[in-house]
């Protein structure tokens, strides 16, 4: 793939790190920017016809993949300062080179679903971890709207795609709760014929519904029964536009919890996105005794945003039904380290949806825990994880983060409260999400090395 123009210097680490405990982490920092938002502007603004910009893009290795994609897709792409980038769409034509997504699951997705309305065709790949994981849940309706797609062994990736002008509207019930399908069909639909309807049993995340009005385009969200239902119409052309990306509750998560565990802490965070279809993990905390507290702080993208300030606190077990793991689904890992500092027994319900991730995160969270002395077992979907209380945690341990970033931080955010120090064995794909993790943490105090 051609690079961008004005390319990013490297960021974040490789290799190892080790975490060790610390306390009195203080401070004020700014949450990371949001990466499923910076997707999405990427991929409205190489649709719109003119120039649009984008300030505070999260410039992570899984946005930046994206980026690059777009740029062989046809759009111009350029970083025209720290956050700030300018994208002039264009009609999209055939690359020359496969479009190499990195580990963005959220990127080829949704991709595929833009890609999908335009007479080309367009081979995906991904590194090993994207490479493992579902991509039938998008191809099947892309398929039923008149897009051809071959994939690799069991509908994963590589896959070709060859995309249509004369895409045809579909009424879907999605069978999975996933925001990645329902707004790969929504991208799809803006060059479909007729009406486009995405049924969800369950609610998931809404950006997509929240940023294309603000490209111009027209789309409604209702309720019939217990489903909420999206009415996208076809033939619709977007306008360019200029956003601000709000800063990303799962990035947040780390250094909460990180406040939340270590000795003598309060710390802020500010800018952070306070969507309820994104917000359920702080709604957990807050049940299990939480210190914390979350004051406005204006609006970015359609999105409402708080100022995070959170405390050392004295935690207790909680079940955690299974409707709403959509609204924290990224947040699980975190959540179960926050649980082994807890009292009593927490119960983590109806994760099925882990073990389609980076990894099998749920086998690998489990995995995480006990390698560092956490009594942890896994029953059918189910996560269930007995606290250590006051007694603390053991640490210790290596963790296998099996090229899951979620995974490296929440094992770095146990280090940094448990009695020995706990040490990951690669933290190269931190960068993917949070490239500033790293920093963020050594702000306040948390000692990483």
């Amino acid at each position: 793939m051609n690079a961008l123009k004005n390319p990013l210097p490297g960021k974040g680490k490789s290799g190892p790190a080790t975490a060790r405990k610390s306390s009195r982490l203080r401070g004020t920092i700014a949450a990371a920017r949001d990466k499923s938002c910076s997707h999405r502007a990427l991929i409205l603004a190489a649709l719109a016809a003119g120039t649009s910009r984008i300030e505070d893009l999260l410039e992570s290795a899984d946005v930046l993949a994206t980026a690059g994609a777009l740029k062989e897709l046809g759009a111009r792409v350029e970083r025209t300062g720290e956050g700030v980038w300018e994208v002039h769409g264009a009609p999209w034509q055939s690359p020359e080179v496969p479009l190499d997504l990195g580990n963005s699951g959220t990127g080829v997705r949704l991709l595929m679903g833009a890609a999908a309305r335009f007479d080309l065709t367009a081979r995906f790949i991904g590194d090993e971890s994207l490479s493992s994981r579902p991509m039938a849940r998008v191809l099947d309706p892309l398929r039923a709207m008149g897009a051809e797609a071959k994939s690799g062994e069991d509908g994963r990736l590589p896959v070709t795609l060859k995309g249509t002008s004369v895409l045809k509207a579909i009424d879907y019930r999605l069978p999975v709760a996933s925001a990645q399908v329902k707004s790969a069909i929504l991208l799809a639909g803006l060059g479909a014929a007729g009406d486009t309807l995405v049924r969800e049993p369950h609610a998931t995340r809404d950006h997509t519904e929240k940023m294309l009005p603000l490209f111009g385009a027209m789309v409604s969200t209702g309720q019939e029964g217990a489903e909420t239902v999206i009415r996208l119409p076809g033939a619709q052309a977007l306008s360019p536009a200029g956003i601000a990306i709000p800063g990303d509750p799962s990035s947040a998560a780390f250094p909460v919890a990180a406040a939340l565990l270590a000795p003598e802490s309060e710390i802020t965070v500010t800018g952070v996105m306070m969507n309820p279809a994104r917000f359920g993990l702080y709604d957990v905390l807050k049940e299990m005794g939480a210190l914390i507290e979350l004051l406005p702080a204006g609006e970015r993208c359609g999105e409402a945003l708080c100022d995070i300030s959170v405390r050392t606190s004295h935690l207790s077990g909680v079940t955690v039904a299974p409707e709403r793991a959509p609204s924290m689904i990224d947040e699980y890992p975190v959540l179960a380290v926050v649980a082994a500092f807890a009292d009593g027994v927490t119960r983590l319900q109806g994760l099925s949806e882990l073990r389609a991730k980076e990894s099998d995160r749920l086998a690998a969270t489990a995995a995480l825990l006990a390698a560092n002395g956490v009594e942890v077992s896994i029953e059918g979907d189910d996560l269930i994880v007995t606290g250590c209380g006051p007694a603390g945690v053991p640490g210790g341990g290596e963790v296998k983060t099996r090229h899951d970033h979620r995974l490296a931080m929440s094992g770095l955010v146990m280090g940094l409260a448990s009695k020995a120090p706990v040490e990951v064995d690669e933290t190269a794909m931190i960068a993917t999400s949070y490239p500033g993790f790293f920093d963020d943490i050594a702000a306040i105090g948390g000692e990483i090395d």
